[in-house]
């Protein structure tokens, strides 16, 4: 058992300490991750990555949270979650109209994500297109999180949803195509 496995579970029982430990050994990962989402995010937005890490890291280990993790990879799949949920609460906030409303966009990398291109692509967008995918196919829309918002490859994004390779890059096959189908607004029938 690895050493973040262990303190994962040490922090899901309620080790204040394990906790603490785990911060150290997951930090520079969660930046890393953090810092990529956020690049895609527009200027001048109020998050900064080391925000976004804290505030994912409280979701995940805080007092409220009583999620135990199966391991390394389903940890970061988790932090993926989590700030895409704090990305997505962020955007709707701005969205409001009480804050102005408008639609607030951001560009994703065409490695990542599937966009017409020369466009951006509002995440509000992407969060409702990727919850009907999830209907349709859920672990394929997991793989898009994983990929997308963790930051996984392929191999890696596999491994955490216990698929082949093989599996995984036709669902990353499929997944873009629908995704690009969605979010370009040619889905009909």
């Amino acid at each position: 058992m690895s050493d973040v496995t262990r303190l994962l579970d040490a922090a899901a029982a309620g080790d204040r300490q394990a906790a603490a430990d785990l911060l150290p050994l997951v930090y520079d990962e969660l930046r890393r991750l953090a810092a990529a989402r956020m690049a895609d995010e527009r200027a001048g937005h109020t998050l900064d990555a080391t925000a976004l890490v804290h505030e994912a890291y409280l979701r995940l280990v805080g007092p409220e949270a009583a999620a135990r993790f199966d391991g390394r990879g389903h940890f970061f799949a988790a932090a993926a979650e989590a700030m895409r949920r704090i990305l997505v609460d962020h955007a709707r906030e701005k969205r409001a109209a009480k804050r102005g409303g408008g639609n607030v966009r951001s560009a994703l990398d065409p490695d990542q994500l599937p966009a017409p291109p020369g466009t951006e692509i509002d995440l509000l967008a992407v969060d409702e297109a990727l919850t009907r995918f999830a209907t349709v196919d859920a672990k394929a829309a997991e793989l898009v999180s994983l990929r997308y918002f963790a930051g996984l490859t392929i191999p890696d994004a596999a491994e955490v949803l216990g698929i082949s390779r093989r599996a995984a890059d036709r669902l990353w096959a499929f997944a873009k195509a629908w995704l690009y189908r969605e979010l370009s607004g040619e889905s009909g029938g």
